[in-house]
C-alpha cells in the first residue's frame, strides 16, 4: 500500500483531523461535536482530503504515535471511513485516479484487520466504489475478495475471511443489476455465483453465512446465471440445514423463502422435509430472527397459489408451531404487563406516524377503486430497515426518541399471524379443526399472554374460516365482549382488533332480536373502548369501529345518533395522534350511511366538533391530511346541507393551495428553503372537489366565482404540477366543475383544453411515473368526456389532438384496462355532438371501440359514448364494414324504450334503432348476416329494434 506520488501527509493537519474525526463521533461534548462537524465540511475542499482520510482510516498504529487513546483510535478510523464512504459517494468522478488507487489498495488492507467494525467499514467503502465506478472500474476486485474469502491461497487468516466476505457481500447487495450485465461477452455472475457456492462450504461459519446471504441477493432478479445454478444451491442449501450455525440456517430460511417467490416448483417435491426444517427452525426461542426467517416460510407458500396445496398434510405440524409463535415473548410481556393509564398524556410530536396521502381515485364511476379497510393492523409487515454488520455504526444515527415503535416492528408473533391468517383463507375447516383445541385450552387462560394470543389466533381465522366459526360465535362473541373489560391493556386492544373481523356477521343477523344480542353490544363494547385509559386501547376500537362501519354499512343507520355523541366525546380528548384514526372512524360513518347523516340533529351534533378542530389546526399542520379527506367524506354525505359551513372551508382550501404554489415557486428558486407538502394541495383539491359536487349547483358557482385569487387560475397551475398526486385531484376536480359549474368554467377553457390535451399525450408518460402517471391520464380522460359533454361544438377545433392521443391509448394494450375505458368513453361522448369531425376516423376506432367498451357496465357515461358512436356511424355508416358483428352485439344489449339516458330528447335505444334500421337495408341478406350472432343475442337484436 502505497501513498499517492508526491503526496505525503503533514503532521499539524494530520494531527487536526484526526481531532476532528474522533469528536465528530462522539457524544460526550456536544460542542466539540458540532466543531469538528463544521471543520470537516470545511476540510472537504481540500484536494488532498480524499488522501488524509484514506491515511487515517487504513494507519491504526499511526493514532497511537498522536496521543490518541486506545478508547478513541476506533472511532476516528471509523469516522475516517464513513467520511470517506460519503466523499465517495457525492464526488467519485472528482476523486484523481492516483487517489482512487490508493483507496482500493488501503481499504484491501483494513480487511484484515482484528478489529471486526474496520473490516465491516472496509466493505462499506468497497462497496460504495464498485457503485460509482462500475465493475470495470476495479476488474481485478471480485477475484480478490473470493480468494481471500476461500482461503485460496492457504494462510489468510479468519479475520481477513470474514472480511472479505463480508464486503463481497455488500457489493452484491448494492450493485446485483450491475454484475448481472454482460462485459466484454460474459457477466460477472456467471463467475461469482458458482464461487459463492463453493465458498458456502468454509470452515468458518461467518463466511459461510454471508456467502448463503450474498447469493440472496441475487434470486429476486431470476437471473440467467442464478438460474442455471439452482438446482446446485438447493443441493448446498440442503446440505447447510444441518449446520450448527444460526446465521448460516437463517440465511438458508431466507434463501428457500425467495426460492418459493421466484421458482416455487423447485421446493415443492422437498415439502414433507422442508416442513420439518423450518418448523424445528421456528421454535429456536434463542434466535428469534431465526425464527421469523423461518415463519415467513409458510407465508410465502400460503401465499403462493402453486405450492399452496402442498402444505395440506403438513398443517398439524405447522398450525401448532404457528400458535405457539402467537405468544408474547417473555421481552414484551415485562414490557406490556398492567399497561399504563396514559390516555392524558399528551402525544410527542415523534409519536405521530406521517400519513401518506392517497389521491383522489380515478373518478369513473364505473371504475372507481375502492379504498377497503383490510383489518390486519396487528400483523401488517412494515418496511424492513437496513441492517448493520456487528459493530458498523449507523451513518445518520438518529435520536432514540424517533425509533420505530416496538409494537408495530414486524417480528414472530405478527408472521406468524398473519400466516395462519392465509392457510385459513386456504384450507379453511382444516385449519380451525386443528387449532380448536388450542383455542378452547386458551381462551379463558388465567396467564394473559396466552389468553391474547388466543384472541389473536381467533381474529387471524375469522375470514378463512368463518363457515366453522359460525356455531361457535353464540358463545365466543360475548366472550369476546366480555374480555374488553379485561385489565390487561394488552387483551383489549387486541379483543377490539378480533371483533372488529366478526363485525360483518353479527351487523348482518337476519332477526332483530339477533341483532340485538350480538351486534348492539359488540357495538357498544367496541365504542366504550374508544374512550380506554390506554391510548393503544383507544386506537385499536377506533380502528375496529371503523373496521365495523364498513362491515355493517347500512346497518348503522339507526344508530347513528348514540355513534356520533361517543365520537364527539372522543373529539374532547384524544390526543393528536388518535385523532387521525377517529378522523378515519367519522369519514367512515359518513361514506356508508350517506344521506341519512342529513338529519338536523345529526349535524347539530357532529359539525360543531369538526368546526371546533378545523379552527383548531393551522394551515401546515400534517393533521389537515386526514381532516379534510374526513370532511371530503362528509361534505358527499351531507349534500347540500352542507352548505352552512362551506364557504370558510372553500376559502381556506383556496388559502392553503394559493399559498403552497408561491412557497414552491420560492423554493425551486432557492436550493436552500424546502419544497412545501404536495399533500396539502392533495387534500384541499379533493375537498374542493367534493363541495362542489355536494352543493346544489347555484351556490356551488357563486363558491367558485368569488375566490380569490381565480379558482381556474389555481386549479390551471395545479393541472401542470410536477407531482402527479397532485394533477391526479386536479384532473378530478376539473371534470367535477364542468359537471356541476360548467358556466364559470366555461372562459377559462381555451387556456385549460390545451393542457389536458397534453396530459392524454402518452408520449408525456415517463417510464418511471408509469403506476401514478396513469392514474392521472385517466383522470384526465374522465374530464375531458365531461368537459366534451357541455362544451359541445366548442370541442371542435381540439377533436383531431384528442382523438390522436384517446386512440393511441385505447390501442396500447400495456395501458391499464380502466384508462382504456375511460379514453373510449371519452372518445364517445365527443362524438356526441363532434359526430362530423369523428366520421373520417371511424374506420380505425370502431373495432377498439367496441372491444374495449364492451365488459364496461351499463351506466349514463356508456350511454353517452354509444350515442355519440352512434351519431358518428350515421355519418360514415359504411365504415363499420369490418365490425358490423360486433356493434349488432353491442345494440342487442339495449332496447329503444328502456333507457331514460338522452341528450337533446334522442335516447340512446332510439339512435340504435336508426342505425340498425339503416344498416338492415343496406345489407343484401340481413337475417343470414346476423345468424352469425349467438342465438341469444340474435333473439335480443330482433325483440328490440323490430326487426
Amino acid at each position: 500500500m502505497t501513498t499517492p506520488a508526491g503526496w505525503q501527509p503533514a503532521a499539524e493537519p494530520l494531527g487536526q483531523l484526526v481531532g476532528y474525526l474522533k469528536d465528530s463521533l462522539s457524544g460526550h461534548d456536544q460542542n466539540a461535536q458540532k466543531l469538528a462537524t463544521m471543520m470537516l465540511t470545511q476540510a472537504k475542499t481540500s484536494p488532498d482530503m480524499i488522501n488524509y482520510l484514506t491515511y487515517i482510516f487504513s494507519n491504526g498504529p499511526l493514532l497511537a504515535s498522536l496521543n490518541v487513546g486506545e478508547e478513541y483510535q476506533s472511532l476516528a478510523r471509523s469516522s475516517a471511513a464513513l467520511n470517506l464512504k460519503n466523499t465517495i459517494k457525492s464526488s467519485y468522478n472528482a476523486i484523481p485516479e492516483s487517489s482512487r488507487a490508493y483507496v482500493r489498495s488501503a481499504v484491501l488492507v483494513c480487511l484484515e484487520d482484528p478489529n471486526t467494525q474496520i473490516r465491516n467499514f472496509a466493505g462499506s467503502v468497497i462497496a460504495e466504489t464498485v457503485q460509482r465506478g462500475g465493475v470495470l472500474g476495479w476488474p481485478e476486485l471480485l477475484p480478490e475478495l473470493l480468494a481471500i474469502a476461500s482461503n485460496e491461497r492457504g494462510n489468510t487468516s479468519q479475520s481477513a475471511q470474514e472480511g472479505a466476505m463480508g464486503a463481497l457481500a455488500k457489493v452484491c447487495e448494492d450493485s446485483k443489476n450491475e454484475l448481472d450485465k454482460e462485459y466484454q461477452g460474459t457477466r460477472p455472475l456467471e463467475f461469482i455465483i458458482p464461487r459463492l457456492l463453493d465458498v458456502s462450504s468454509s470452515a468458518v461459519a461467518k463466511v459461510r453465512a454471508l456467502a448463503v446471504a450474498s447469493i440472496n441477493s441475487f434470486i429476486p432478479q431470476r437471473s440467467q446465471a442464478l438460474l442455471a445454478n439452482l438446482e446446485a444451491l438447493l443441493v448446498r442449501l440442503f446440505l447447510l440445514t444441518g449446520d450448527q450455525s444460526n446465521d448460516v440456517r437463517r440465511n438458508v430460511c431466507r434463501s428457500l423463502v425467495l426460492i418459493v417467490d421466484t421458482r416455487p416448483n423447485m421446493v415443492l417435491p422437498h415439502m414433507a422435509g422442508l416442513a420439518d426444517f423450518m418448523t424445528t427452525q421456528q421454535r429456536s426461542n434463542d434466535d428469534p430472527e431465526l425464527a421469523l426467517e423461518a415463519a415467513e416460510f409458510w407465508l410465502a407458500v400460503s401465499e403462493n397459489n402453486k405450492v399452496r396445496a402442498s402444505l395440506s398434510p403438513h398443517l398439524y405440524k405447522i398450525v401448532p408451531v404457528l400458535l405457539e409463535s402467537m405468544v408474547y415473548d417473555e421481552e414484551a410481556i415485562l414490557r406490556l404487563e398492567g399497561g399504563i393509564d396514559d390516555a392524558e398524556v399528551e402525544d410527542r410530536e415523534e409519536d405521530i406516524k406521517p400519513r401518506f396521502v392517497t389521491s383522489k381515485a380515478p373518478v369513473n364511476s364505473s371504475h372507481s377503486a375502492v379504498n377497503g379497510k383490510e383489518s390486519t393492523a396487528h400483523y401488517t409487515q412494515l418496511p424492513v430497515t437496513e441492517d448493520h454488520d456487528e459493530g458498523e455504526i449507523e451513518e445518520d444515527p438518529e435520536d432514540d426518541d424517533e425509533a420505530v415503535d416496538i409494537e408495530e416492528q414486524w417480528n414472530l408473533r405478527k408472521c406468524s399471524a398473519a400466516a395462519l391468517d392465509v392457510l385459513a383463507s386456504t384450507f379453511h375447516s382444516q385449519v380451525f379443526e386443528i387449532a380448536l383445541p388450542y383455542l378452547k385450552e386458551n381462551l379463558s387462560h388465567q396467564d394473559w399472554p396466552n389468553r391474547e394470543a388466543a384472541v389473536l389466533a381467533i381474529g387471524a381465522v375469522a375470514e378463512g374460516c368463518m363457515d366453522s366459526v359460525i356455531p361457535h360465535l353464540p358463545d365466543l362473541v360475548p366472550y369476546l365482549i366480555s374480555l374488553l373489560t379485561d385489565k390487561e391493556s394488552a387483551v383489549r386492544t387486541i379483543t377490539c382488533w378480533a371483533l372488529g373481523r366478526y363485525s360483518g356477521w353479527a351487523s348482518h343477523l337476519g332477526e332483530s332480536t339477533d341483532r340485538k344480542r350480538f351486534f348492539e353490544p359488540m357495538m357498544e363494547g367496541i365504542l366504550n373502548r374508544m374512550l380506554d385509559r390506554n391510548k393503544r386501547v383507544q386506537e385499536a376500537a377506533a380502528s375496529a369501529f371503523a373496521n365495523l362501519e364498513e362491515r355493517a354499512g347500512k346497518q348503522l343507520t339507526p344508530y347513528c345518533a348514540p355513534i356520533i355523541k361517543q365520537f364527539i366525546q372522543c373529539f374532547e380528548r384524544y390526543k393528536d395522534k388518535n385523532m387521525f384514526i377517529l378522523y378515519d372512524c367519522v369519514q367512515t360513518l359518513a361514506e356508508q350511511v350517506g344521506p341519512p347523516l342529513r338529519r338536523p340533529d345529526l349535524i347539530e351534533c357532529l359539525m360543531p366538533a369538526m368546526i371546533q378542530r378545523w379552527s383548531k389546526i393551522s394551515d401546515h399542520s400534517q393533521e389537515l391530511f386526514p381532516l379534510l379527506e374526513c370532511l371530503s367524506y362528509i361534505a358527499t354525505a351531507l349534500g347540500d346541507a352542507f352548505s352552512p359551513f362551506a364557504v370558510p372551508i372553500f376559502a381556506r382550501c383556496i388559502r392553503i393551495i394559493h399559498q403552497n404554489l408561491q412557497q414552491y415557486l420560492v423554493a425551486i428558486q432557492n436550493e436552500i428553503i424546502d419544497k412545501p407538502d404536495k399533500d396539502f394541495l392533495v387534500t384541499s383539491l379533493d375537498l374542493l372537489s367534493a363541495i362542489i359536487q355536494a352543493l346544489d349547483s347555484s351556490k356551488s358557482g357563486e363558491l367558485v366565482k368569488s375566490t380569490q385569487p381565480s379558482f381556474f387560475d389555481l386549479l390551471g397551475f395545479c393541472m401542470e404540477d410536477p407531482s402527479n398526486d397532485v394533477r391526479q385531484s386536479s384532473y378530478a376536480l376539473l371534470g367535477d366543475c364542468a359537471v356541476n359549474v360548467f358556466a364559470q368554467l366555461l372562459p377559462s377553457l381555451p387556456i385549460m383544453l390545451p393542457v389536458l390535451v397534453r396530459q392524454i399525450d402518452l408520449d408525456n408518460l415517463r417510464d418511471e411515473d408509469t403506476d401514478t402517471g396513469f392514474s392521472v391520464i385517466n383522470n384526465a380522460c374522465w374530464s375531458c368526456g365531461e368537459i366534451a359533454m357541455k362544451y359541445k361544438q366548442g370541442m371542435v377545433s381540439f377533436v383531431d389532438t384528442i382523438y390522436r392521443n384517446l386512440i393511441t391509448i385505447i390501442n396500447n394494450p400495456q395501458v391499464p384496462t380502466s384508462v382504456r375505458e375511460n379514453a373510449v368513453i371519452a372518445l364517445g361522448r365527443m362524438g356526441v355532438d363532434c359526430s362530423q369531425n369523428l366520421a373520417p376516423h371511424l374506420a380505425q376506432f370502431a373495432k377498439p371501440f367496441l372491444d374495449v367498451i364492451e365488459p364496461v357496465e351499463n351506466n349514463d357515461e356508456k350511454g353517452h359514448a354509444f350515442l355519440g358512436l352512434n351519431r358518428t356511424i350515421e355519418k360514415n355508416p359504411q365504415a363499420m364494414e369490418a365490425c358490423l358483428i360486433e356493434y349488432f352485439k353491442a345494440s342487442s344489449a339495449y332496447t329503444k324504450e328502456d333507457l331514460t339516458t338522452s341528450h337533446l330528447d334522442q335516447t340512446i335505444g332510439s339512435s340504435f334503432q336508426r342505425n340498425v334500421v339503416g344498416f338492415r337495408a343496406m345489407i343484401p341478406n340481413f337475417d343470414a348476416f346476423i345468424n352469425q350472432l349467438p342465438p341469444t343475442d340474435q333473439q335480443k337484436l330482433r325483440t328490440s329494434y323490430g326487426l
